[in-house]
């Protein structure tokens, strides 16, 4: 078996080949292709994030006596892997994510190990994640799974087969997602799902997803090989440049960092949304807007985000090491904006709530989990240390429920009692940009796009922004799955 030693990380500008040989980048000009493979030295930065600086995320967190005792307890590799460290910023968080992922690949539940971590690599294999990827085959295998599932979807049983529709959905497009879609997986046949067995799966599919998301929006570098003594590994090449996965970003960088941004530009940046949330603030308790010119705002910003592009990523490729887990690869969210549709078709939050509808379904089908998932989004929903930046004693309450309610408004999820006209006065282009690339197609990130939003904020506040929009994602595609599954029951 040939597979991937690293995952990817970040997104260079690329475009033509030459002769087939070179990709042009704009940083380093060329990549050398070698049946799609290269070969690399260890990321410049050998920290656990291309973005972080590996001394921020160790002060940070200082790497505990708790945060320790969490990895010994729950993780599933027995190891401080990279995405772990970046989360132990958070502590109280990272508790929260431990524990239910645990639960999820280790605890009982309706589904065996080996599907477990195989339905993680088909979540993950969606956004060409090997990172993910790796993680879940030494799982698998670990685990007992049948080797040679690993040589692609056509090795599997048909019942795993039968999550690939359902799977891609849920990646790009939740809102598509019927009771049909529920039907047809449950229908009677030695091939069906039963309901508790679906609930699983369709729980895994959206957390990887998900985790998908963070792993990119945080830069999350390949896990070091302690197999190789001088660190050089292969790594595959998609749709980013080999220079962004060393992290070696400093000619695309220089421009945003010197010429372009100037520390008092950056300083009046966060003074200009510190006044806007204040402003947010009092204009509340003064007068509500009506009900009609909430939906009016809505509809602007759900418009808009269609808009909203992170850049054009013609000639992509796919890794056969990834490619072998993905059926249709060229469906993504992308398409339904450039199909040039007017109306996503809007889900009323107030007609289909987690809180009221969502956990206890989920909590029927697969006992305790939706205890677990509810702890973590109110977790980094409600987590706050009155900070923003250098100032202190500071409600971030308005700019949390922004970026929250902004991902949700991206897969046409609108909550009444929310004026999206707060989206536009505190998230600013180059946020919004990084926002929709990190949740729709977290592949395509780049350090420049991690760098070219909040310039004075820190790197643990920008983990945050990460955190929230990963479980805002999680739970946007758990509430399509779940409304589709509860028609399906009634």
């Amino acid at each position: 078996m040939n597979r991937l030693s690293a995952g990817s990380i970040g997104g260079g500008g690329s475009a033509a080949s030459a002769a087939g040989q070179y990709r042009v980048c704009g940083n380093c000009r060329k990549v050398p292709r070698q049946e799609k493979r290269v070969q690399v030295s260890p990321p410049l930065t050998r920290g656990p994030s291309a973005f972080i600086p590996e001394n921020e995320v160790m002060q940070a967190n200082g790497l505990d006596e708790r945060t320790n005792l969490l990895v010994e307890e729950y993780s599933t590799s027995g190891r401080l892997d990279n995405i772990t460290q970046v989360m132990s910023i958070h502590t109280q968080y990272l508790e929260s994510f431990l524990r239910s992922q645990f639960y999820m690949l280790r605890m009982d539940g309706p589904l065996p190990l080996p599907y477990r971590h195989y339905i993680a690599i088909m979540a993950a294999a969606r956004h060409q994640c090997s990172y993910l990827i790796n993680m879940h085959v030494d799982e698998f295998l670990k685990t007992g799974g049948i080797a040679e599932w690993l040589n692609g979807l056509e090795y599997i049983p048909q019942r795993l087969k039968n999550l690939n529709e359902i799977n891609k959905l849920l990646a790009h497009r939740p809102w598509l997602i019927t009771k049909e879609h529920i039907q047809k997986l449950v229908k009677t046949g030695e091939n069906n799902w039963s309901l508790p067995e679906l609930v699983h799966a369709v729980v895994l599919l959206a957390h990887y997803h998900a985790l998908a998301s963070f792993v990119f929006g945080s830069g999350i570098n390949p896990e070091r090989d302690p197999d190789t003594s001088n660190g050089v590994r292969l790594i595959a090449v998609n749709n980013f440049c080999v220079c962004d996965l060393a992290n070696d970003n400093n000619i695309e960088n220089a421009s945003l960092t010197s010429s372009n941004f100037g520390i008092a530009d950056s300083l009046s940046e966060l003074e200009a949304l510190m006044e806007r949330m204040k402003r947010l603030q009092e204009d509340k308790e003064d007068e509500e807007a009506s009900q009609e010119e909430m939906d009016t705002r809505f509809e602007k910003e759900k418009k808009e985000s269609l808009l909203v592009i992170s850049g054009a990523f013609d000639d992509e490729i796919v890794s056969t090491d990834v490619s072998r887990y993905v059926e249709d690869p060229g469906f993504g969210y992308k398409d339904f904006a450039r199909r040039g549709e007017d109306h996503l078709p809007t889900f009323r939050a107030q007609d289909y709530t987690w809180e009221n509808h969502g956990f206890s379904l989920v909590n029927r089908l697969y006992s305790d989990i939706g205890h677990l998932l509810d702890e973590k989004f109110r977790m980094v929903y409600n987590l706050t240390y009155n900070t923003m930046a250098t100032h202190e004693d500071v409600d971030t309450t308005t700019l949390r429920r922004a970026l929250f309610n902004y991902v949700h408004c991206m897969y046409g999820i609108r909550y009444d009692d929310y004026d999206y006209g707060e989206v536009n006065q505190l998230l600013e282009r180059s946020l919004k940009v990084y926002i929709k690339t990190v949740t729709c197609y977290p592949e395509r990130t780049t350090k420049r796009m991690y760098d070219s939003y909040w310039r004075q904020f820190k790197h643990s506040e920008k983990v945050h922004v990460n955190l929230l929009l990963m479980e805002a994602r999680m739970q946007a595609e758990l509430l399509y799955a779940l409304r589709a599954i509860t028609r399906h029951l009634t």
